[in-house]
């Protein structure tokens, strides 16, 4: 997603609506702006494999989506998310801008919560 949404913006990809508000709330409050993108699951066909039991790449086309459909394999049916912070993560004149860490640390701060609740 590199340039896609340019620099100050990252991808969000769910198939959980409440975990996809969850994120985008903590993207407000943070100020790490986020765009919730499709889940297809027609792309799964792009991660098939005559030799393993699964790609992890896609053809050229919706990356960033079959990304997020790999990781699917590994989560065992529990809400999960790829947040894609390509573009936003480097700035030309300053190097790392760390795009991303406020806002994954207020929704994990705020499971913790939840947990001892």
């Amino acid at each position: 997603m590199y340039g896609r949404f340019g620099e100050k913006i990252c991808g969000v990809w769910t198939s959980d609506d409440d975990l996809a508000k969850e994120l985008s709330d903590f993207s407000k409050v943070t100020g790490e702006r986020s765009w919730r993108m499709p889940l297809e699951e027609e792309y799964n066909d792009q991660l098939k494999s005559l030799i393993a039991d699964i790609t992890n790449c896609g053809t050229r086309y919706g990356g960033a989506i079959t990304a997020a459909l790999f990781l699917q394999n590994f989560v065992d049916r529990k809400p999960f998310a790829h947040i894609d912070i390509a573009g936003p993560v480097w700035d030309d004149k300053l190097g790392a801008t760390g795009f991303g860490a406020k806002m994954v640390t207020e929704w994990i701060s705020m499971q913790g919560k939840l947990d001892s609740a």
